[in-house]
């Protein structure tokens, strides 16, 4: 059966107290929404539609960075959950499938009770997803009879008797297109918020002979995100989901509650992180490499055997061949390090390659940018480059040429060359204390005028 998924993404998120979209806020790395997307790409959807509202433009824009498939439409006046997802039609038009309805703001729905709801679909015409309630609060009541559910009631509207009742909605629903948009043409707004009700498809699907069931899930699956303090327990969690899961597949965590894991990171088997680690977005780290302390990675590939930090940083684009090697203080951006090519102190090396078996010597410096244009530089293989040499880009180095300490990198250097390019030194006999004497009587001058 073909499937498409509407994720709801309008919401101004007044409680965030931000400028910022609510569904923008990043979560491990992603926005919120993409989250909500993972879970539902478990299901190989056909089509994906984004209902957007406040800060429609950005949170488009984050959508299309993510997947320029998503179809983007918008809710202009916020007039509750059937509103929004009517917003869907015209993107759908056509569609002879089911249509899974998700939240931006409910991150951690997992892949599998996705399945269970397409499972379910088989049974039912309507399939919600619930959960039992430890503390039901303000939640949306769901009024079961056996197996079938026979309508979903807002806290708002509850009775007395349906507010006892702790099997809760967590606003996730599944149907086919056609008869969730029939059924969403029938619903009104006569409730205590006068906005159309995503949840009023049962009952009035129930009322016109459709069969409307429950799947459950655990509470912390459903998770909604409102405020600041929600965010910090929603990265809370993932944290401890990932570290857990690394620890399950192979990796050691030396003190797993300081290592931070993004939306999208993969760790090989047999990779160790020392403590007080960052793995922002992007980062691939493979079998045997060693992350050590205080380093932080984005966008990045580490190879087999890789050693890395400690206090290093790769940034985007930045490539470690097998067995590399970065030290303290290093930085690396969009640059390819060659297999067992060393970089292990206080350099910088962007906009690069670097061969095989090279050593990169302290202090070094590609100077890659002009103020207007980034350059790039080339170093071959087997190479050695001088302590604080500063490679002027755009240059090429050749294989097994080195560099003297405090070199000037400004034209190519040929293979097998050893490159010399600083001025000459000139000694100054007794002119180191004479200048000390004449520094020293000034500083007392001025002390004595003070």
């Amino acid at each position: 059966m073909p499937t498409a998924l509407i994720i709801l993404a309008a919401g101004k998120g007044t409680r965030m107290n931000s400028d910022l979209p609510k569904v923008l806020h990043p979560l491990a790395g992603a926005p919120m929404f993409a989250h909500a997307l993972a879970a539902g790409m478990s299901l190989a959807p056909d089509q994906i539609v984004l209902v957007t509202g406040h800060g429609a433009a950005s949170v488009a824009q984050a959508a299309r960075a993510i997947d320029d498939t998503i179809e983007i439409v918008e809710q202009s006046e916020q007039l509750g959950t059937g509103h929004a997802v009517m917003q869907a039609r015209d993107a759908l038009e056509g569609f002879k499938g089911d249509v899974v309805v998700l939240f931006g703001d409910t991150p951690f729905v997992r892949p599998e009770t996705m399945q269970a709801m397409a499972a379910a679909r088989a049974d039912a015409d309507i399939v919600v997803l619930g959960f039992q309630a430890e503390d039901p609060g303000r939640y949306g009541r769901l009024v079961m009879n056996g197996q079938t559910l026979e309508k979903i009631v807002e806290f708002k509207d509850a009775s007395a008797e349906e507010k006892a009742i702790n099997l809760c909605n967590s606003g996730i629903k599944m149907a086919s297109a056609a008869t969730m948009f029939s059924l969403l043409d029938d619903i009104g707004t006569d409730n205590a918020s006068g906005e159309f009700y995503l949840t009023d498809i049962v009952k009035t699907g129930r009322e016109r002979g459709f069969s409307a069931t429950c799947v459950r899930c655990s509470e912390a699956e459903t998770l909604g995100i409102n405020t600041r303090s929600q965010l910090a327990e929603a990265e809370a969690i993932f944290q401890t989901n990932a570290r857990k899961a690394a620890l399950e597949n192979g990796t050691t965590l030396i003190a797993p509650d300081t290592v931070y894991f993004s939306f999208d990171t993969l760790v090989g088997r047999d990779v160790t992180v020392e403590p007080n680690v960052i793995l922002g977005p992007g980062v691939s780290i493979e079998t045997g490499a060693h992350i050590r302390a205080f380093s932080h990675l984005e966008g990045c590939h580490v190879g087999s055997g890789a050693t890395v930090g400690p206090y290093a940083r790769l940034r985007p684009g930045a490539e470690l061949a097998n067995d590399a090697h970065i030290g303290n203080f290093v930085e690396i951006k969009n640059s390819v390090i060659g297999e067992g090519a060393k970089v292990n102190h206080l350099s910088y090396v962007g906009d690069a390659s670097v061969g095989a078996k090279t050593n990169i010597g302290a202090g070094t410096i590609t100077c890659n940018y002009d103020g207007v244009m980034k350059h790039r530089t080339d170093i071959g293989a087997d190479c050695f480059i001088g302590s604080d040499t500063m490679l002027v880009a755009p240059v090429t180095v050749g294989d097994g040429a080195m560099t003297a300490t405090g070199t000037v990198v400004t034209t190519d250097i040929p293979a097998e060359a050893l490159a010399i390019g600083r001025a000459a030194q000139v000694n100054k006999p007794g002119l180191a204390r004479k200048l000390f004497e004449k520094l020293k009587s000034a500083k007392a001058s001025k002390e004595k005028e003070t």
